[in-house]
C-alpha cells in the first residue's frame, strides 16, 4: 500500500494550522470572550498544546524528534508560528522518507497498540479537532475566518451560492512573510446574501 497519502495530508495541514493561527490577533493570546470558557483553552494555549503534544507523539510513537524545543522561547504569535513551522518542516521530510514496512509498524498508542499509518491518521484528526476548537473562538472574538476546508461565511457562504475558496496565504512562506510585515492575508467578499442552509426549500 502506499502511504503518501498520509504524508501529502500532514503537508497541508500544517499549513491550514499555521493560517488558523495567522487569522488571530497580536492580542488574542489570552482572551476568553465568552463565561463558559473559563476553565476552556485561550488562543495561547491552543498553540502550546500543539506544539507540545504533536512533538511528544512524533518523538515517543513515530522516533522522530526534532532536536529542538517545542515551545517558542518568545510566547508571541508570530514566534509560536515560526517555531512550528520550523518543527513541522522537519517532521515531514523524516515523513517522506519512511517505506510501506515503517507505516505499517505496531508501536504503543497510549495504553493500546496501533500502526504508525492508523496513529497518523489519529494525529490529524486530533489537530483537525482542535483547529476547529480555534475557529469557533475566532467568530468569538468577532475575527474573519478565511477557508480552511472550502469557503466560508466570510468567503462569500456557501458553494452553492457561488462562494469561493479562499486561503489567507498561498503557501507556508507567504504566510510568514505577510504576517511579519503586520499581515498580508487575501481580501474577504464578506458573506453573501443567502443563509447558509443546505435545504433546498430555503432563500
Amino acid at each position: 500500500m502506499d502511504y503518501t497519502f498520509l504524508v501529502d495530508t500532514y503537508a497541508s495541514e500544517r499549513l491550514k494550522t499555521l493560517s488558523v493561527w495567522a487569522m488571530f490577533d497580536d492580542g488574542d493570546l489570552d482572551i476568553r470572550p465568552h463565561p463558559n470558557l473559563a476553565r476552556d483553552r485561550t488562543f495561547r494555549e491552543h498553540m502550546v498544546h500543539q506544539c507540545l503534544s504533536e512533538d511528544k507523539w512524533f518523538a515517543g510513537m513515530f522516533g522522530i524528534d526534532v532536536g529542538a524545543p517545542p515551545l517558542a522561547a518568545e510566547e508571541t504569535r508570530l514566534a509560536f508560528i515560526r517555531r512550528y513551522a520550523e518543527d513541522s518542516a522537519k517532521r515531514l521530510a523524516r515523513l517522506r522518507e519512511k517505506d510501506a514496512g515503517w507505516w505499517k509498524q505496531d508501536v504503543a498508542f497510549f495504553d493500546t497498540i496501533h500502526s504508525h499509518a492508523w496513529i497518523m491518521v489519529r494525529r490529524i484528526a486530533h489537530t483537525a479537532h482542535h483547529r476547529a476548537e480555534q475557529t469557533t473562538l475566532l467568530r468569538l472574538l468577532g475575527r474573519q475566518v478565511w477557508s480552511v476546508y472550502g469557503p466560508s461565511v466570510d468567503t462569500g457562504g456557501l458553494p452553492a451560492d457561488g462562494a469561493r475558496t479562499i486561503y489567507a496565504y498561498p503557501n507556508l512562506e507567504a504566510l510568514i512573510a505577510g504576517e511579519a510585515r503586520g499581515g498580508e492575508k487575501a481580501k474577504l467578499p464578506g458573506p453573501g446574501s443567502h443563509p447558509s442552509t443546505e435545504r433546498p426549500d430555503q432563500s
